[in-house]
């Protein structure tokens, strides 16, 4: 691009330039603390936790299932990275089984019935809302069922 077309391309005052205003309304980069929280299944690491998005590591034991759930309002995309997981979507009346190896994404919107059940030991990439607590738990094996207790 000619240096005379910059200016026309990349004005100064739009989305590469912040106003000292901007500047000072977000917060400052640098290391985050990452939480462990401890589950009947195995842990999730919640590595990224912000406004507007939250990134986790599931470690899903072998054997272990997650709750069969939705959220009204998460909506959330997995990434497997290590393992082997079915991964329950209710469609239409019935829940449908999907393997998913190591590799490969799904997405859940919200209102979506779903659950995860690990084949071996599994580790599990999530973005998401931060809608942490948006869990509406139908069943689960571990006696958690209607609340979004750990």
């Amino acid at each position: 691009m000619p240096d005379s077309d910059i200016g026309r391309a990349f004005p100064a005052e739009g989305y590469l330039s912040m106003t000292k205003d901007d500047q000072t309304a977000a917060p400052e980069s640098g290391r985050v603390d990452v939480k462990v929280v401890q589950k009947p299944w195995g842990y999730e690491r919640i590595w990224a936790h912000s406004d507007r998005y939250v990134g986790k590591l599931l470690h899903i034991n072998a054997g272990h299932e997650l709750s069969v759930q939705y959220h009204n309002r998460k909506d959330e995309t997995v990434h497997l990275l290590t393992g082997e997981i079915i991964y329950r979507v209710k469609r239409g009346e019935k829940m449908e089984d999907m393997k998913l190896v190591a590799g490969e994404s799904f997405r859940i919107t919200p209102g979506t019935v779903h659950q995860m059940v690990a084949v071996t030991d599994c580790d599990v990439l999530e973005a998401s809302t931060p809608d942490l607590d948006d869990v509406v738990r139908i069943s689960d094996r571990y006696g958690r069922e209607g609340t979004s207790a750990p």
